[in-house]
């Protein structure tokens, strides 16, 4: 998997980090770096996708450890849908959320002009996969933060991912607040890349514990 790092030089900069299934630099496990630029403003996002809350779907595989009610590896949801899954990460282990992709919005290709990408992200569209995140543990998840969200192409397979450090207005990745307690919502986004405008951003997966590659499970998928 390769990476573009940027480091930020000036006020308004943003770090870049670009990963996922599609490589933008051509070589495996590699790092380039690049200088940073102020991030340009750019036309607002267009809806591609929103869905109100429906009956889960079911599939995949046996559900992970964890309490009655958790998210199987495979299940699929309806975009708006509530997954409950388990928290288990540094000072956070125990606790649980419910995750949900509440829409998947299409951007425009300016949408990345101030971030310096050059020919690199040429033909790309970014679409922002925007998601909230509830705590429904016993946990305070003060500062914690809910990734692993990436975007599904129409087919099934791995959008680009397109992670930035620092300030992007068009998707805010929010880290939980101070006093982040039961019953309490934070909203996030994440940006996946569709190789062309004529490939859509058509779903998103959770592939973080207990989903991810190293348990061999499947993510969990809102479509």
């Amino acid at each position: 998997m390769s990476t573009i790092s940027m480091r930020s030089t000036t006020l308004g900069a943003v770090a870049l980090t670009v990963v996922g299934s599609l490589a933008l630099t051509g070589c495996k496990n590699g790092d380039e770096e690049l200088p940073a630029q102020p991030a340009a403003s750019a036309p607002g996002s267009a809806p591609a996708s929103s869905g109100a809350p429906a009956s889960p779907a079911t599939g995949g595989s046996a559900a992970p450890a964890g309490a009655p009610g958790t998210a199987k590896s495979g299940q699929v949801f309806k975009i708006g849908e509530a997954a409950e899954i388990p928290y288990d990460y540094g000072d956070f282990k125990g606790s649980r959320v419910a995750l949900t992709v509440t829409t998947i919005e299409q951007g425009t290709p300016a949408d990345l002009e101030g971030l310096n990408l050059g020919d690199k992200a040429n033909g790309k569209v970014p679409y922002y996969i925007r998601y909230t995140v509830k705590n429904i543990g016993t946990t305070d998840m003060s500062y914690a933060s809910v990734g692993h969200v990436k975007g599904l192409l129409g087919d099934g397979t791995e959008a680009q991912s397109l992670a930035v450090i620092g300030k992007f207005e068009k998707c805010k990745e929010e880290s939980m607040p101070k006093g982040f307690a039961n019953g309490q919502t934070q909203t996030s986004c994440a940006i996946a890349l569709a190789p062309s405008a004529q490939t859509k951003v058509a779903g998103a997966e959770y592939w973080g514990n207990p989903y991810n590659a190293a348990s061999k499970g499947k993510g969990i998928a809102w479509k």
